[in-house]
Order: structure tokens, then sequence, then C-alpha cells
């Protein structure tokens, strides 16, 4: 990422909005080891002024920048800006900077035009292999500058010819800058309906327009063969249909060349000019600026000038500066997001103090979530055909069964996923990850579910079992597991014994009724080990949850010692999986967990993880035919079955975002960590998960 080695950069946001001062992570998008709001004299470390494009508020910083002579430059949104819209106050993971002009005035030089006409770096072969691999994931993922708009197709009636027409926002500087005006749209339109007079034209409203925040050129365009679409779209969704595209000065129509599409402009955008649109904007200005490009380049050229040389952005998830392919990896991600959590659903069986964080885990534009307490409740709420019916875990009544059914809709199940929290579930700390399956649930043996389907049927690539490894190395090397409780202190255990561990459950869990035969209690399971390994030195580690007070399973301390070798109740859990050889479960993470860090599982019931040829199965599961990978495990479990959320953000992220905020959750954490708290601070504790919850 480009970086211009400041020191300090200095800003003049107008009161009593906080404007550019307000950006997050504007340091690191400025490349600035500070930033300074109105200083009134220079600071020694001051090294630049910064203001908005050509907005007219700019004024004072270019004054303060002129009077003290500090270089100024001008900072706009860049090509690939966010999930939302600025306007509704989502902030840019990418800007411009720019010292000659910007990159929509055509009325003089931009540092993007020098680039460009100069070839900077524009023959690399490096660098223009990475604009074609980010053309073709941007077109793949349908990303745009604003990647907020309803996921899907779009239905525009019987197949036919269609023409698409961008309006802009009323005012918008691009469009002056641009060598243009309110004429040139009214130009545009009559030539789209006098060029294609067989085709339907489609007048697309800005964004900002359906916002509410704006209004447009062409608001009232609708006629003959020409249709307004004020509809919230992708795009990507409208380009799929059309066979070519007229604009003014917009950002769209760039994103139409990326997508194949002939461009013709009636402005001067950045990207006209070079041989790829055809160009009408008229006059001196308009020739002055065709002569000054007057060279020819391919759109890969441009991606690498625009998108590269000049853009720059910073992580989403860490704020730290990063390149182009981390921010278009975060938008797929929630685009891929929002495509699964389409439509109206509804949720069966949540507590209240949960609803806040699922209808995180649910988000997509334009969907809608309702949550009911029967069917009876959904049914006044509008539930039928199309809709979706979700439940926590187990919690599927008769009554939303007999509804589901009645309607042709599938029951999904929502569950916490495997790199859960610092905290108990039961203490109503949130998890930092979810799963939402739409056949079965993962602990549910009876049935097939999303996790064991791609288990059975899934191709990995090379790319993702390597991830894969790294991921679980990374899990090893952090110490993180499911609820990170405890402490971290070293286990003694008699040196060249056999060592096993015994993690108890919950003993009324699902994936025990569901998953277990012989062995169903934590006593049962301290039974069957030692008669396994009648030598061996064997941990029991009671389940947190019950150690809590919270579920039960509780065993008798004297029946378990008759049994076990040692009781740990305060270690973490990956304290204990160090000092084992091998672990001996029912159907507990814990044997997951063991098996990421080599050791050797022994399994009594029917875990998600048993039955692939890594685990020793005292009850093979029939349907599971398929050996596969401790790598190809972790692929499936770890990153393709659950969904993370960055609590920070509140957006989509990866597990290794996850595993890094646990981490830093659970060092800042202290004594928290342990399970044992007396009742009055367990409950106090509790009490402030609800007001989150209840705040959302």
């Amino acid at each position: 990422m480009t970086t211009n080695g400041w020191r300090g950069v200095g800003v003049f946001p107008i009161p009593p909005t906080r404007g550019i001062s307000g950006i997050p992570h504007l340091a690191a998008l400025l490349g600035a080891e500070r930033v300074v709001v109105r200083p009134v004299r220079r600071p020694a470390d001051l090294d630049a002024v910064v203001g908005w494009g050509e907005k007219r508020n700019t004024q004072l910083a270019r004054a303060w920048a002129e009077v003290f002579d500090v270089p100024y430059w001008r900072v706009e949104d860049g090509f690939v800006r966010s999930v939302g819209l600025g306007v509704t106050g989502d902030p840019p993971l990418s800007i411009v900077l720019d010292d000659l002009g910007i990159y929509y005035d055509a009325r003089r030089w931009s540092r993007l035009e020098r680039i460009i006409v100069a070839g900077e770096g524009l023959d690399d072969l490096g660098l223009l292999t990475r604009a074609k691999a980010a053309i073709a994931r941007i077109v793949a993922a349908g990303l745009s500058k604003y990647n907020a708009a309803p996921p899907g197709e779009v239905d525009l009636g019987p197949p036919r010819k269609r023409v698409l027409v961008i309006d802009q926002t009323f005012g918008d500087l691009a469009i002056e800058c641009g060598l243009a005006d309110a004429s040139s749209f009214e130009r545009m339109l009559a030539a789209a309906r006098a060029e294609h007079p067989d085709a339907e034209i489609l007048v697309k409203t800005h964004p900002d327009v359906l916002a509410g925040k704006k209004r447009g050129y062409l608001e009232t365009a609708a006629g003959h063969n020409v249709r307004l679409w004020a509809t919230n779209t992708t795009p990507a969704a409208l380009l799929a249909h059309v066979e070519h595209v007229y604009v003014v000065s917009s950002q769209l129509g760039f994103e139409a060349l990326l997508a194949g599409k002939p461009v013709t402009t009636f402005g001067m955008p950045w990207y006209a000019g070079w041989g790829l649109t055809e160009d009408r904007a008229t006059g001196d200005a308009a020739k002055a600026a065709f002569a000054r490009r007057g060279v020819k380049r391919t759109k890969e050229q441009l991606v690498a000038a625009a998108y590269f040389r000049y853009a720059r952005y910073v992580d989403p998830d860490t704020g730290e500066p990063c390149e182009l392919e981390r921010v278009i990896e975060h938008l797929e991600l929630q685009r891929a997001m929002f495509a699964n959590n389409t439509g109206k659903i509804f949720c069966f069986g949540f507590r209240f103090w949960k609803q806040s964080y699922v209808r995180a885990y649910l988000r997509s534009p334009g969907n809608e979530i309702v949550f009911a307490s029967d069917a009876a409740a959904a049914t006044r709420r509008g539930f039928g055909a199309g809709c979706h019916a979700l439940v926590w875990g187990q919690r599927e009544t008769a009554d939303v069964r007999d509804l589901a059914a009645r309607h042709g809709v599938d029951v999904w199940r929502m569950e916490d996923g495997f790199l859960r929290s610092v905290g108990l579930g039961s203490d109503l700390v949130e998890p930092a990850s979810l799963v939402v399956d739409r056949a079965g649930i993962y602990y549910d043996p009876s049935k097939p579910s999303e996790l064991e389907e791609i288990l059975m049927n899934a191709t990995f690539s090379d790319a993702e079992l390597a991830r894969a490894k790294a991921l679980r190395e990374l899990i090893v090397a952090t110490r993180i597991s499911k609820y990170n409780v405890g402490g971290d202190r070293a286990l003694s255990v008699p040196a060249g014994q056999r060592v096993i561990l015994c993690p108890g459950q919950v003993e009324d869990d699902a994936s025990i009724k569901l998953g277990c035969k012989d062995v169903r209690t934590n006593l049962g399971l301290l039974e069957a080990a030692r008669q396994a390994a009648p030598d061996a030195f064997i941990i029991f580690k009671p389940h947190p949850d019950v150690l809590s007070g919270n579920r039960i399973g509780a065993v008798d301390p004297a029946a378990a010692r008759a049994l076990c070798d040692h009781i740990e109740e305060d270690a973490t859990l990956a304290a204990c999986l160090d000092a084992a050889d091998e672990v001996h479960t029912m159907t507990s993470l814990v044997g997951f967990e063991g098996l990421i860090r080599g050791k050797r599982v022994v399994v009594h019931g029917q875990p998600f993880y048993g039955g692939w040829g890594l685990t020793e199965d005292h009850n093979p599961h029939p349907r599971r035919t398929r050996k596969r990978t401790l790598d190809e495990l972790c692929a499936a479990t770890l990153l393709r079955y659950p969904r993370y959320l960055n609590r920070a953000t509140g957006r989509f992220t990866t597990p290794e975002v996850v595993i890094d905020q646990l981490r830093a959750e659970r060092n800042a954490a202290g004594d928290e960590r342990t399970i044992k708290l007396a009742w009055s601070r367990r409950q106090a504790r509790k009490l402030v998960q609800i007001v989150r919850g209840v705040r959302g």
C-alpha cells in the first residue's frame, strides 16, 4: 500500500460536524503517524494538510496550508469504498490522496491522470496480474463502490434488449468537474432512446437518492420504453441484463467496463479518453482533457493505476493499512453472508437476551427478521411460503414444525460455533461464532447436517487446506478453545505414564441424548476409560457449565476419584490437553480440539468429528463412509460451516480475526475467567449481558 511517511497531518473540519476528522482509522488511511485537528500553529511534525475533494468547506484548510507553507492534499473516497453508504454513516475502507487535483476533476491534472499518462508501473507484470485477478473477483462477487444492496438476481420481466442509463445526485461535484451539467443527462437519455429504439431504457437511480439523502437528474424520466429503476439493486444484477451503458461521469461506468459492457460517456470521468469508452463530452475543456490523456490503456492498466497505485486501504477488521485484495476479501464475505440471509426469517425459541446478536448474524440488506413465540404469533406476523423458520438448537415445537410443513418451508437450526467466547453461554456471554444449518444440526447424528454433507461430498482447494492447516496451528499456538475459561497453568502428571483426559459433559445435552448409546453419563465415561486403560493416569475435567452450577452433570467426587487419578476444575482446556496423550469422550468438542493438537481420540458416541477415519469409534456411524484428513475436517468445521462476527465492527469476519479477538479478551479478563464465581458476582455479570442484549 502506498504511504507518504508523514509524521503529522492537519485537518480542519467545519463545526458542528466532525467531518473528515471523524473517519475511523484516518491516520492509517493517510499513511501518517497522527492526525492534528485544527492546529493553531504549525507543529514541527506537521507534513501536510488535507481536505475533502473540491468541496467549498476546504477553504480554511487550503488557506492555513498556504499561510504556513504546508503541502495541501485532496482526499476522496476510494473506488471500492465500503458496505454501506457514506451518507448513512458507513466509514470508508478506501480513500485516494492527490497533491495535484482530484481524479474526478477533468479541468486539470490529477495524480491519477499523471500515473496513467506516464504509465508509472503499468507495464509491471506482477501488478497487471494482480489487477486482472482483482477484476475477476470484483465481477464474480458483484462488488461495487457501495455494497449494501440486497443480494440476488433482479427480475426485469420477459427477456428483451435493454440499455442502462445511469443517473447521479444533483449538484455532485463529479458532474461539474467532469465537464457536464444538467443538459448532459438530457442528451444522454435522448441518445440512448434514439440509438436503441427497440430497447427498454433502464434509468438507474443513485443509492443516495434511494436513501432519501439527495435528489437526482432523471427522477421523472419514465415514459415510452423508459423505466425508472428506483430500487436498491446491485449494479452487477442490472449489468447482467443490459447490452450498453450510458453515463455522464458515474463510477458505475467503469464497473460496467470491468463487466465487459460497452460504455458511452457524456462527461469526462477519469476512465474516459483512454480508448475504452465512446466519449461524447464537448467543448474546449473536454478537448484539452482529451489532449492531456491521449494514450491508449487497457482496463487492467486503469485498475492498476487507480485501484493499486492511487488508492489506499485499511483492513476492515484491524484498521491497519492493507492492500486492495484484503478489502475485496472482506466485501466478498459480507456479500456471501448476505446471500445466505435473504428473505423473511422467523425465529423461534430464542431467549430475548440473544435477539440482538442473532439479528447481527442474520443481517442482509432488505431482509426481515421476526422473533415469534409460537406458530400462531408467526401466522399473525405474515408467515407463509417463501419465509424461513429458524429455531435455536432443538427447540422445534410441534406447532412450528406443522406450520413449516403446511407452507413447504424447511426448518433451519442455529447453535453456538466452535470458537465461541471468553466465558460461558450459560452466563449469557455473547458468541463470536454461530452456525446456521439448513439440513439438521452438527450434534444430531440421527439425520444429515450441512456439516456432514460438506464432509461427505465437498472438494477442498489446496489454498483452503493450507489455510485450514495454518488455522489449527494458530489455535494450538494461541491456546484458544471454545469457552477460554480457567487458569493457564501446567498440570503435574507422572513422567512416562500414559495420560488420558476425560472431559465431562452436560448430561442432558442434546449431543448425548441423540448421539450416545452405551455410555451416556460422565461416570460411565470414566468407567469405560478405566476399563480400557487400567494403568493409565486419568484426568477428569468437569464441564464448565456444570462447575458453574448452570447445568446438570455433576459426578460424586468420591465415585469419580475411584476411577480417575485427578479431577481438574481450574486449569484451561489447553493446559489439560498439553498434559494428555489421548482423549476419551462421549461427544465433547474436546475430542475435536484433541485431534487439532495431534492427540489420539476415542469416542463412545457419534460426534460430528467421528466416523471420518481420524478417531477410534466405539459406535461407528453407518452414513459416514468417507475418510478425511485432519486439514479437511478443519476446513469443513472451522472455515465453511460457521459464521463469525467481529463484535467491534458488527461485520462478518474470519476465524483468524476471532481468534485474535478472543486472545485479547482472554488476556484482559483476568479473574473474570474463573468458573467458580460467587453467586452475586455471577448474577451481576449476567445482568450486564442482559442489558447489552436489550440495547443491541
